[in-house]
């Protein structure tokens, strides 16, 4: 059976799927919302593409530090507005 992520020939599938698992914990537990529901909403992010991609080294970063990067980008897809200029 082949290898799912590998990196410089090293299998580190379980790695990636050990940080997606608590990476979507924290989702879940920072929005509110069930496990399955946290895996809807980060899955279509580029937070989750570079967490798959071996190369970006993301799944070598903690759960936290994952968390953050999801958290800006969806601060930056949905901005608030600024009411302070009124």
């Amino acid at each position: 059976m082949d290898s799912k992520y590998t990196y410089k020939g090293i299998d580190i599938t379980l790695d990636v799927y050990e940080k997606l698992t608590d990476v979507l914990e924290l989702v879940s537990e920072h929005d509110g919302i069930p496990f399955d529901e946290a895996f809807r909403v980060f899955a279509p992010s580029h937070t989750y593409e570079a967490l798959a991609d071996p190369r970006t080294l993301m799944w070598s970063e903690s759960a936290p530090f994952i968390l953050d990067e999801f958290q800006r980008e969806r601060v930056s897809k949905h901005p608030t507005p600024d009411t302070s200029s009124s």
